[in-house]
């Protein structure tokens, strides 16, 4: 169980106000105002469908994206590539470690000041994350937004 909401400050309801974050127990969950019902959600559900968008997006694009990242980290070499590419295939594990270890709040106020959001429905179910627009060559979207 993670210790703390992986996405907080970066959480948001529909209508474009934060979720704030609290504990039930010791179960972090973000809080959303339902009509003045404050409606608490398990911070596990909405970050593990997060999370799981993500893995998404990096399913089949691993050799694409080690070579940039290794091309990025300056090392630009075939053992740095396969260990990379192979790091993003076993990209489930790191994902769980993520979840128990959190974002440092640098890291989450970094990806905030980028434009990441997370929009939940007073039921926890993510209805829409908002990323940076990426500057692959990808024929996704028209990178216009």
């Amino acid at each position: 169980m993670p210790r703390q909401p992986l996405f907080a400050g970066l959480v948001i309801d529909e209508f474009d106000r934060l979720a704030e974050t609290a504990y039930v127990g010791d179960e972090p969950c973000y809080v959303v105002d339902d009509q003045g019902f404050r409606r608490h959600i398990p911070s596990e559900q909405v970050d593990r469908q997060v999370l799981a968008s993500m893995r998404e997006q990096v399913r089949g694009h691993e050799d694409i994206l080690s070579e940039q990242t290794a091309k990025m980290l300056g090392q630009d070499d075939i053992f740095s590539r396969a260990m990379i590419e192979n790091q993003l295939k076993n990209i489930d594990q790191q994902l769980d470690q993520l979840l128990e270890n959190g974002i440092p709040e640098s890291g989450r106020a970094y990806m905030g000041m980028m434009g990441f959001r997370v929009v939940i429905n007073v039921h926890g179910d993510v209805v829409r994350i908002d990323q940076p627009a990426a500057a692959a060559g990808g024929d996704e979207g028209g990178g216009d937004e």
